[in-house]
Formats: C-alpha cells, sequence, structure tokens
C-alpha cells in the first residue's frame, strides 16, 4: 500500500475518534442525486476500506439483468427502501419536483409518454410518438388511443399541452422554465403575461399535437428543445392556480397517474404506497403493489441483509463492502448517468427577469486561476479508493462516460497535483503574506473561503474534512459556512438562493437522459448555480443544439468545444463519475437495471411470501 493511501487512512481513522467523542446533534442527511444533484454518503468499516483498495470492485462484478429462478407467487408486494437521510419532499409532479427522491419515487407510476432506445433517443414504443420537420422547425405528438388515467379518465391532447400551459405561466416557481423552454414560439410572451395561450401549441384532432418551434436540433429527439417527456392529468390540475400547485393535494397527497402503480397512502417524508393501476396501458403488474420506505444509510445494508426490505434505491457506494458478500441479496450495477462538482458562486440569479447575472470582479472566487488551483488541489484520486472501492473515478469533464457519443476521454481535466496548484497561487499573486501558513490575496487582505457541502452520514463527514485539508496544504483557508455540513434540502434552498455566506459549493447532478448542458448552464437556466455566463458560453450552448448541429460530427466538435471552455473558465469543476449499485433481494424475479432494455415494472414477480433472510 502506498504512503500517501496509508497517510490518509491514519488520518481518517483519526477523524473517526474525534468523531466518535463528540456529541454531536448534526443532522448526518445523505444528499440525493437530482435532476438530481448529490454527493452520496453510507456506512463504511475501517477494515473494509484498507482491504478494497488494494482489490477495487470492477464492472466485471456486476450484471444488469436480475434472473432469479423459482416458481412465481400470485400477487405480492415490493418492499422498497428509499436510502435518504432526510425525509423526500413529496412533490409528485414532473413539472415541480426538484430532486432523484421523489423521481425514484414517482417512476413506479411515471407520467412519461415517449419510450427511448439504448441511446436515449425517443422511439415509438411509448404513449405517443414523435415525427420532427426539421424544415418547418414542427413537431407532431400522437398518442395512442385508449390509454387512461389511474382514476378512469381517458388520456387527451389537452393533458399533453397542460405542463406547458404550468411551466410557462407567469406565477411558476419551479426550476424548468429556461432557454430550452422558451424554444417553443409564444412561450415567452405566455410567460410574460402579454399572451393567455402558447400559441406554438396546436391541438390538431383528439389524438395529435403539433409543436412549433423557433429551432429545431437533434436534441429535440432526447427530449430537448422545448419538448416535454410527461402528461400531466388536465381535468384535475387546470383549475388549480398555478401559485397553489405545489401545495395543493393533486400533487402532495393523491397524484393521478399513467404508470404500472398508483398511490394509494402517502406519510409525507416517510412512506409512499402503491397499488396496482388497473388501467395501466400496458396490462396489469404481476404485483399487488409496491411500497417505499425512507431508510437512513446507517442501517441500509442492515436491513437488506435481514430481509427487511427487497431492494434499495440511491444505495450508496461507500457501502458496497457491507453488501457485497450477501447470500441473500444480487447486486446489479452500471455506469450512471451522473457527476458530481465543485461550484464556484460568481453571481446572483434575477429571477424577475429569468437570468443569471455574472459578476466575476467583484465575486471573491472570480479569478480563475484560484479555481483552477482549488482543482488540482483535491485529491479525490484517494477518495474513490479508500471509500468507494474504485467505483467512482475522478471526472475529466461535465459529460458522463455513458454518452459515448459526446463525452471525450481525451480532455485532460483536473488530477491530484498540489505543487502545481501552489505554483497557480504563488504566480497569480496569492502569497501568506504574515507568515501564519495561510495565503492572502493579491491585495495582501485575508483570504478565507466558505464552503457549502451536504452532510451525510460518516463517511460524508470524513471526505470533506480530507478536501478542507488538501486546501490547507496549499494555503488556502477554507471553511464550512454555517459552520456545518448542510442538510440536503437546505443546501439546495442556500445555493440556489445564492446566500451571500456561501463562495464554494459541493454538489451533484443526474444529468437525465439528455445530454444538452444548456439547462444547467445557460444564462436562463435556474439549475446554473455558479451564475456564470458569457457571450462564449451562450454561443457553445447555442451551436450544440443548433440546426446545424443535426450534423453528428458537428454537435460532437462543439460537445468537445465547450468541455474544453468549461474546463479553461472553471466556473464548475467536474469531481467525480460514479457507478450506481441496485441490491435486490433473491425473492425478486424479472429486473433489467440496463439503458438499452424493454423491462417494466409489471414484469417483476415475487419466489416467496416475504423477503429472503
Amino acid at each position: 500500500m502506498n504512503k500517501k493511501l496509508l497517510a490518509l487512512l491514519a488520518l481518517l481513522l483519526t477523524m473517526m475518534l474525534v468523531l466518535a467523542a463528540c456529541n454531536s446533534d448534526e443532522d448526518t442527511s445523505k444528499p440525493a442525486d437530482e435532476p438530481d444533484k448529490t454527493e452520496d454518503g453510507g456506512e463504511k468499516e475501517e477494515d473494509g476500506a484498507e482491504e478494497n483498495a488494494e482489490e477495487p470492485a470492477s464492472d466485471d462484478l456486476f450484471s444488469v439483468v436480475l434472473d432469479n429462478e423459482g416458481e412465481a407467487i400470485k400477487g405480492g408486494t415490493l418492499q422498497v427502501a428509499l436510502v435518504n437521510d432526510s425525509p423526500f419532499q413529496g412533490i409528485f409532479s414532473y413539472t415541480l419536483y426538484e430532486d432523484a427522491y421523489d423521481s425514484e419515487i414517482m417512476a413506479y407510476s411515471s407520467n412519461v409518454l415517449f419510450d427511448t432506445d439504448g441511446d436515449f433517443l425517443i422511439s415509438d414504443g411509448g404513449i405517443a410518438t414523435l415525427d420532427v420537420d426539421e424544415a418547418s422547425n414542427k413537431a407532431t405528438i400522437k398518442i395512442q388511443e385508449g390509454v387512461k388515467w389511474s382514476d378512469g379518465e381517458p388520456l387527451k391532447i389537452e393533458d399533453l399541452i397542460q405542463p406547458y400551459l404550468i411551466i410557462g405561466h407567469p406565477d411558476y416557481a419551479g426550476v424548468r422554465y429556461d432557454s430550452d423552454f422558451q424554444n417553443i414560439v409564444g412561450a415567452v410572451e405566455y410567460h410574460d403575461g402579454k399572451a393567455d395561450t402558447i400559441s406554438g401549441l396546436k391541438k390538431v384532432d383528439e389524438t395529435t399535437l403539433e409543436i412549433s418551434f423557433n429551432k429545431v436540433s437533434p436534441a429535440i429527439y432526447s427530449g430537448g428543445d422545448g419538448l416535454w417527456f410527461y402528461a400531466e392529468p388536465s381535468h384535475i390540475v387546470k383549475d388549480i392556480p398555478v401559485a397553489e400547485l405545489l401545495e395543493s393535494d393533486a400533487v402532495r397527497k393523491n397524484p393521478v397517474t399513467l404508470g404500472a402503480f398508483k398511490f394509494d397512502k402517502i406519510v409525507p417524508g416517510e412512506t409512499v404506497q402503491f397499488v396496482r393501476n388497473d388501467n395501466y396501458w400496458k396490462g396489469q403488474a404481476k404485483l399487488d403493489g409496491v411500497v417505499i420506505k425512507t431508510v437512513p444509510t446507517a442501517s441500509a445494508a442492515k436491513a437488506l441483509e435481514t430481509g427487511e426490505y427487497d431492494l434499495a434505491l440511491s444505495f450508496p457506494t461507500s457501502a458496497y463492502e457491507n453488501v457485497k458478500d450477501l447470500e441473500n441479496i444480487s447486486l446489479l450495477g452500471r455506469q450512471e448517468l451522473y457527476y458530481s462538482y465543485v461550484g464556484f458562486k460568481l453571481g446572483k440569479y434575477d429571477y424577475d427577469a429569468s437570468l443569471a447575472i455574472t459578476n466575476e470582479e467583484e465575486a471573491k472566487m472570480g479569478d480563475k486561476v484560484l479555481r483552477q488551483a482549488m482543482g488540482y488541489a483535491l485529491d479525490i484520486e484517494q477518495v474513490n479508493e479508500v471509500f468507494y472501492f474504485d467505483l467512482r473515478e475522478r471526472a475529466n469533464s461535465l459529460i458522463p462516460p455513458v454518452f459515448k457519443s459526446f463525452h471525450d476521454a481525451s480532455i485532460e481535466g483536473y488530477n491530484y497535483d498540489p505543487e502545481k496548484a501552489k505554483k497557480l497561487l504563488d504566480d497569480a499573486g496569492y502569497k501568506d503574506t504574515d507568515g501564519d501558513g495561510l495565503r492572502e490575496d493579491p491585495k495582501g487582505e485575508k483570504l478565507s473561503i466558505k464552503l457549502a457541502a451536504m452532510a451525510g452520514d460518516e463517511t460524508q463527514e470524513q471526505v470533506i474534512s480530507y478536501y478542507l485539508q488538501n486546501w490547507g496544504e496549499v494555503g488556502l483557508d477554507v471553511q464550512l459556512a454555517t459552520g456545518r455540513l448542510i442538510e440536503f434540502n437546505t443546501f439546495y434552498d442556500k445555493v440556489q438562493a445564492d446566500d451571500p455566506e456561501i463562495d464554494v459549493f459541493m454538489g451533484a447532478w443526474g444529468t437525465g437522459t439528455n445530454p444538452s448542458p444548456a439547462g444547467l448552464y445557460s444564462k436562463t437556466a435556474v439549475y446554473n448555480f455558479s451564475r456564470y455566463t458569457s457571450e462564449d458560453l451562450e454561443g457553445l450552448l447555442t451551436a450544440i443544439d443548433s440546426p446545424e448541429a443535426i450534423d453528428g460530427e458537428f454537435r460532437a466538435k462543439k460537445f468537445r468545444e465547450w468541455q474544453e471552455y468549461m474546463q479553461d473558465v472553471s466556473a464548475v469543476i467536474p469531481m467525480q463519475f460514479r457507478y450506481e449499485l441496485l441490491p435486490i433481494n433473491d425473492r425478486v424475479k424479472n429486473w433489467d437495471f440496463g439503458y438499452d432494455t424493454d423491462f417494466d415494472y409489471i414484469d417483476i414477480e415475487l419466489v416467496a411470501d416475504t423477503p429472503v433472510k
């Protein structure tokens, strides 16, 4: 074992002893994927970390397909653990939800309209089909006849139009009114209160919707350019004022859905109980229902071992050691549509104008050399090895490798190089002028940087402490904003509100199946949390989703240019790509975790009345 790894393990052991000696009342909730945003934690055993640092897990250990033998019982209820140390928000509307926990819950009752293939491109197998006329910048969506909502009401074209009217409404307070959405003809006028509806939406007949766009690009085939993937039950929500929709019963208590299961009972933040949706357009599920319960990260592995649950969603890779040898569990795994990152606050978001306003000159983190030095100072490689059994890797760009056509593995990215970090800081004038071991800024003034990071389990605390030490080793005084790690929901509230106490923040994105970065980094994107914009950046984002990008080579070239540009400006520095694990009990039959699959929740069966122990 190398000396660096031994030193890190020694440091972590020391911190564990300190943590054990403290009677802390900190909330240690695990961050979640977003659209997911997360830096997840998980229970770690000291011995397991050291052992597996020498023998990391590999992709070959996991299958994406579960095919347990045994005769299936009739019906049964799937018991699902949602690994999360915070209550889930319980926003069960695709127009309004904001994190991956609610998304994972809604998947069992999904309102998705389109099916996609292994390249995440819209195919013809879903409720709706898509036909694009690139010459006229129009798309025609046609829905199948006979599809019903879970309450028995027929799906109609008004249900496809409804989400657009919600997102574009002047009173909409969600995060999805962005440059993509504004690409729909008439969306801006509707949002600004100059029109009563969106002129680009045209009901052709009872099964056909035509949408006019300002431009059409290849992004539309992945659900971009403003195309919306989900329906909303207009017979229920059309009469609810948009400003009141977030707290309405239609979103919080009894959502009506199109998926294999329907909501039956919700205990806010804790439990969701589903029952079979007899109106599901693909047929009836073999299961009677599904129960999803919030389970703390520290107890998730033990709950699987004792047969309390059939599977665990958002299972932390740091807990791999605790489940890898369980005889009653099968582990499925895949590369995730995910990256974590460190972001730097460079401005504010003007919510009235729906624009990010960059002010690098006045921002504490406005010097890109300082930002780059902070990237090189982070020893992410050792963290991946020690805590995550090499089920994570240092990210070289802001495009996950799953997008094979657009992720550029040749981009150098950042690696752990503290000497380079020191030289960058020295050359830029960040020097220790008073001999206290910490650098002042180029004006000779004290430089204290406030970091916001999400609370999690013990692993998360140790990792963040190690990153703070990394920065300290190159002479930067980085302290936790609020003096502690921040609970997941509060963290994103503060980051999104541009809390002045935050200079730097660590988050993550579950990117979804559309590789276009416009929804996260354009000047209109609320999710552009760094608030960095520029003409060059907007030009690259526009080119990626331009009509010229119908040419695959052109689009790939612009993706590369964008990745290189983002590395240079370093408003956001990628940290980790990760492997996603799904532990499943051996009483479960039929599951496909791959991206290129026809798997549906109606196919799941159980071979025993209770989970195998």
